[in-house]
């Protein structure tokens, strides 16, 4: 690498978590990243880098986040103790398989799973329909 040229700035995994969380939180309410600049007083361009943990959400702005998306503070450290784990490199199945979890339900398509069956007022059509998905699932196996 040349001496003067730039390096990437890898993200802090703090950072890229509490971003996770606040892109799941705010997906999860249908609220756009511009929507939700514009209650910051921010542009959706920062929101963006906040989401991806580009840049540090600071404790003010991070309550601002909490009271607007209806969430405690705390929402955002949820599962941080296994990332924390892995950080020191003491990873094992259990946050393999959290890790896993946390990005399905992150991203777009579990978020909109989640909430069609969450609309699914009748408990045994949920019931028929879990029972279908395990029967199809490559582990055949329920949580």
């Amino acid at each position: 690498m040349e001496p003067n040229a730039a390096k990437k700035k890898v993200p802090n995994p703090a950072d890229v978590h509490v971003g996770g969380r606040i892109r799941m939180r705010r997906m999860i309410l249908g609220i756009s990243q511009e929507k939700l600049g514009q209650a910051l007083g921010v542009t959706f361009q920062q929101v963006q880098k906040y989401e991806k943990g580009a840049t540090r959400v600071g404790a003010g702005r991070l309550l601002e986040i909490a009271n607007y998306l209806g969430v405690p503070v705390g929402y955002f450290f949820e599962t941080a103790v296994l990332d924390a784990l892995e950080t020191r490199g003491s990873r094992g199945t259990i946050a393999t398989a959290t890790d896993e979890f946390d990005e399905f339900v992150k991203s777009s398509e579990g978020i909109k799973l989640n909430n069609a069956f969450l609309g699914i007022s009748d408990p045994t059509v949920r019931r028929h329909l879990l029972d279908l998905v395990v029967s199809m699932s490559r582990t055949g196996q329920e949580s």
